[in-house]
């Protein structure tokens, strides 16, 4: 069994290398390389086809392409041959209770008998093979299924008949009724046979369902760029052969090919694939542009900066996959329940065999082998299985299509229990993109100021650096080479610029630095109040003055946080940014706390302060400094425009970058956990109801027997209605 369990790496590996040739299949072919698993048991992996070791059921791709499922059409085959042979089969079985005249006036007893074989053995014997053959195998592999039961149930049913239709006379009385002969079960078995076939293709088809959202997303993606040669020519070339650094034209009404930076044209782009907004971005020189998304009424130049599995829509659709194959804390009862329900069903048909016949009426071996055939029919724990695994997912791809994406089932079943919400200030309740506000020299002049900071700013990647160089630059000021550049985590940059040691940052460098800025801290007040980070400036430890950066609100926040606020969440802003500059934006935004002046480090502590107070803690942050808090948190939430590092540390993404796929994904978690509850109660209540009462403890009150055919029946129905209340979510408004 080592092959069914990859290492999680090659497990990635595979899952891209998946959706990079999504493209080159034929509709025809499947990929031989794509990770298949098991629906109920996500955890069992292996590259190509299978069935799984634990519950038998065929392995489906990890990721789902448009491809027929060849589970399906096989099932579909012998689900129609079974369907021909068994509708005759019940005819001459049961015909003396049907309208007209009576099949025993036309056919002698021997030659219905024998009719009944004939027709039987095609369906008990092929149509019903994966059915043996998987119950087999689970009994070689020590992990008792429900395949386990369907063949015993079956198998034990022909045989039977088998033997009684060629050896009638090997049995005893109490095999016999009231006209002496010994009753046999084909139209039963073949009944059983057809009505599971039928279960298995209608729950094939339903679980496919389940696997839209991915087939949606992969349909998305362009199937041809337009590549703009060095010399001038364009080809449309496949997007296989697509490169980082390739110039592409994108026209109106075409989808953008590749993740990429417009170079030339402006442009509005439908980003709704991504976001679920429908209202067109616009897009300059400078913007980025991600692929699948489409083209409005200009023409466009890009660079491309990611393409295969780099892609966004490429990691979206792996992490949907990865998503909705993993495991809900809440499944664990079910796989509880469903490891020790196998064994017990068959002790059970056991004794309702030896009960039935040592107290039942006559004939009461032929009771008890029916009786036992439809306890172990109507056992059959695929609804119990399947209750969560369903819902995890259809919940993950209604999220996906909305911009919420989950990293896995915890984070869908935790997301509902948050009770406080912790946000990183810049690039989450705002735009993270600041622009210099505010230059301010002290024996120094602006422009001199400005050139210097801006010259050193230059060697950090800190959004608010950038608006410091950006503000030079447009007010054409020039920039000074640098020597000695460092940065001084959450405190701010140092660098020599001829021969003097400069440092900027907040008053935490410059009480370090022994830089005294006096009374120049009530003007920085001040501008803090009205929301600018201020960052001092000191040369060689003498202060010569400060910028002030501001970065605008996003215009989503207010609402945002009135939605989580009217969702019961306190709101806690955590940032490292000065504690006036952070009160006056929580206040515009009725912020519940505030935690200011923290370093990444300190992030972590603040986090786990909280879940020390019993808070169920979700902590919503863009940058590499917020990774290490995103990962403390019960449940971390990236901002889709952020980081890869804080994406890959959460467990749920909001593509868009706002806090309203919060509300979204909160939305989602509580519809989810209630529909599983849903599933999880009808199967339990449909397994504890619907055994005893094929036991029979219902005949000596009311006369009541379930007949087999019945059982498989109530059986197939149970696991398509727990597929089908899993596809409810679907509708969900979130």
């Amino acid at each position: 069994m080592d092959h069914l369990h990859q290492q999680e790496t090659n497990e990635d590996q595979e899952c891209h290398h998946h959706v990079d040739n999504h493209s080159k299949k034929s509709a025809s072919q499947a990929d031989p390389n794509a990770v298949y698993t098991c629906p109920m048991h996500p955890e069992v992996r292996q590259v190509g086809p299978g069935s799984c070791p634990k519950c038998g059921m065929a392995l489906e791709p990890l990721i789902t392409d448009d491809n027929e499922n060849e589970e399906l059409r096989d099932m579909t085959k012998r689900f129609w041959l079974a369907a021909v042979f068994t509708i005759p089969l019940f005819i001459i079985s049961m015909g003396d209770l049907l309208p007209g005249q009576p099949i025993s006036e036309v056919l002698s007893a021997e030659t219905r008998v024998w009719l009944e074989l004939l027709l039987a053995s095609p369906v008990c014997l092929w149509s019903a093979w994966p059915f043996y053959a998987r119950g087999v195998d689970s009994v070689v592999r020590k992990s008792l299924n429900m395949f386990t039961l369907i063949g015993l149930g079956v198998s034990v049913a022909f045989i039977y008949s088998v033997i009684a239709a060629v050896l009638p006379g090997i049995f005893p009385d109490s095999f016999r009724n009231a006209d002496g002969h010994v009753a046999v079960y084909f139209e039963a078995a073949g009944v059983i046979v057809t009505l599971i076939l039928l279960g298995q293709v209608l729950e094939l088809r339903a679980r496919s369902q389940t696997n839209a959202a991915i087939k949606k997303l992969l349909g998305l993606a362009a199937k041809s760029a337009r590549k703009v040669n060095s010399d001038g020519s364009e080809q449309d070339i496949p997007l296989e052969h697509v490169n980082i650094g390739d110039i592409l034209r994108v026209r109106p009404g075409e989808k953008i090919p590749v993740d990429g930076e417009v170079t030339e044209g402006r442009s509005s782009v439908d980003e709704s694939m991504i976001s679920g907004e429908p209202i067109p971005v616009e897009k300059s020189p400078g913007e980025k542009v991600v692929g699948a998304t489409v083209n409005g009424t200009g023409s466009l130049l890009m660079k491309a900066e990611k393409v295969g599995s780099e892609t966004l829509l490429s990691r979206i659709v792996h992490m949907v996959a990865e998503a909705q194959r993993s495991k809900a804390p809440i499944q664990k009862l079910a796989d509880t329940v469903s490891g020790y329900f196998v064994p017990i069903v068959v002790v059970i048909a056991v004794v309702t065999f030896i009960v039935w016949g040592a107290i039942g009426p006559e004939p009461a071996m032929a009771y008890a082998l029916i009786n036992a055939v439809a306890v172990l029919i109507i056992a059959c724990p695929c609804a119990l299985g399947l209750a969560t695994p369903m819902s995890i997912m259809v919940a993950t791809g209604k999220g996906a299509m909305n911009g919420v994406l989950f990293k896995n089932a915890e984070s869908i079943e935790i997301m509902r229990k948050v009770s406080t919400l912790v946000v990183d200030k810049t690039g989450t309740l705002t735009e993270g993109k600041p622009k210099l506000v505010s230059v301010e020299g002290v024996g120094l002049e602006n422009d001199d100021l400005l050139s210097m900071v801006a010259s050193i700013e230059v060697g950090s990647e800190h959004p608010l650096s950038q608006a410091i160089v950006d503000g030079a630059k447009e007010n054409n000021i020039p920039l000074r080479d640098v020597s000695d550049f460092n940065s001084h985590t959450g405190k701010g940059i140092s660098g020599k610029i001829n021969g003097k040691m400069i440092f900027v940052g907040n008053d935490k460098l410059m009480d370090d630095q022994g830089i005294k800025y006096g009374t120049h801290a009530d003007l920085a007040d001040k501008l803090r109040l009205d929301g600018q980070t201020v960052m001092f400036v000191g040369i060689d430890g003498v202060f010569v003055g400060f910028v002030g950066v501001a970065d605008p609100i996003k215009s989503t926040t207010p609402d945002a946080i009135k939605a989580l606020h009217h969702e019961g969440l306190k709101v806690v802003m955590l940032t490292g940014d000065n504690e006036t500059t952070a009160r006056a934006v929580a206040s515009k935004l009725n912020i519940d706390e505030v935690i200011a002046d923290v370093l990444p480090d300190q992030k972590v502590k603040a986090v786990a302060k909280l879940q020390s107070q019993g808070e169920v803690v979700a902590m919503a942050g863009d940058g590499i400094n917020d990774a290490p808090a995103l990962a403390k948190a019960h449940v971390g939430i990236a901002m889709g425009t952020g980081t890869d590092v804080a994406m890959e540390s959460a467990g749920v993404t909001l593509v868009k970058g706002d806090l309203t796929g919060i509300v979204r994904a909160r939305v989602l978690s509580r519809a989810t956990m209630a529909n599983i509850k849903q599933n999880l109660f009808f199967a339990f209540v449909y397994n504890a109801a619907g055994v005893p009462i094929a036991a029979g403890v219902l005949y000596p009150f009311f006369g009541i027997l379930l007949s087999p055919i019945i059982a498989a029946a109530a059986m197939s129905f149970s696991s398509i209605s727990v597929i089908a209340n899993a596809l409810r979510l679907k509708a969900l408004r979130i």
